[in-house]
């Protein structure tokens, strides 16, 4: 059982991550006021956050125009969403002590 922390992934070790995450993997895209309202963040802490998970390669970025307003979308990649899965499922065989 001390292994599982092995299967954990350390992007995901923040309640934010894991918001923009579970967000992010039930929706194609989100914007920027999308998840700091759903997740009650603050602008700062919700974009250092997602600047984090660009970094890794779990989140990708769109800027575009909405009318004449800036818009930034966030979407889940491929590759986060492995890799989320694969954490949810580490988080599961713990509560359930198979590992």
């Amino acid at each position: 059982m001390k292994d599982f922390i092995h299967h954990l992934d350390k992007a995901f070790e923040n309640r934010l991550r894991l918001g923009i995450m579970s967000v992010l993997m039930v929706t194609e895209s989100a914007d920027f006021n999308h998840l700091k309202e759903s997740l009650g963040a603050t602008d700062g802490n919700l974009a250092s956050h997602l600047k984090a998970l660009e970094k890794t390669g779990y989140v990708s970025m769109e800027k575009r125009f909405v009318g004449r307003k800036p818009n930034t979308s966030y979407s889940a990649t491929e590759q986060g969403r492995e890799a989320f899965k694969k954490h949810l499922s580490a988080l599961e065989a713990l509560i359930k002590g198979s590992m």
